[in-house]
């Protein structure tokens, strides 16, 4: 499916039933077009992120450009600009990471840490995120970040990316949702945005 079948068939999702069915066939069932024809390594790749977390092989997605081969929201095709989005669906990881992030504001709270005040907005977004059952680690201040995450995070995504694993030469992202659900309801909410921004019918 191209860009323009995907927004005239979106266009016939009139209800709210019909648009998570659409999300769930057309964006989270499937390989991603970034493998397409290479359902190994689609596998393997997947199987390289969740070992690194030490969680299911299963609870690894690619989203975005990477899934549909164009971005819907950008309104362009997949790219070598491109980024590869994942979504990791991990109750348990979430709730380690929640674990150290929870910790983190005590401190914040009790003026034990500082959070430097060009990061402020940034650390208040990061919380927006997580409200939403969704963890972008990049969202956190970089004082906390690089304390947190640097072996288990962004170094292992660094390594996995540009022509270092199965995924190819590009650059690989990765946030943690709570939820199937919480990812479901991230999708549809931008399908939502992308129907108005269109003017096609709900």
């Amino acid at each position: 499916m191209d860009l323009d079948s995907f927004i005239a068939s979106l266009r016939e999702q009139d209800s709210e039933e019909k648009l998570y069915d659409f999300c769930r066939k057309n964006i989270l069932h499937g390989t991603p077009y970034v493998f397409k024809g290479n359902d190994d390594d689609f596998y393997e790749f997947r199987k390289r992120i969740a070992k690194n977390f030490d969680i299911p092989f299963h609870e690894i997605y690619v989203t975005g450009s990477g899934k549909l081969g164009f971005s819907p929201f950008k309104n362009k095709k997949f790219d070598l600009d491109s980024d590869i989005d994942v979504a990791i669906i991990s109750p348990l990881l979430f709730s380690t990471i929640m674990r150290d992030i929870s910790n983190y504001q005590m401190q914040f709270r009790q003026n034990r840490r500082v959070v430097r005040e060009s990061e402020l907005g940034m650390y208040h977004e990061f919380l927006e995120y997580v409200a939403l059952g969704w963890i972008r680690p990049d969202k956190l201040p970089t004082s906390f970040r690089m304390r947190t995450f640097k072996n288990n995070w962004f170094d292992f995504f660094k390594s996995i990316s540009y022509g270092k694993s199965e995924v190819g030469d590009y650059k690989v992202n990765a946030g943690v949702f709570q939820s199937y659900e919480h990812l479901e309801d991230y999708i549809v909410s931008g399908l939502s945005d992308v129907k108005r921004r269109r003017n096609v019918r709900k």
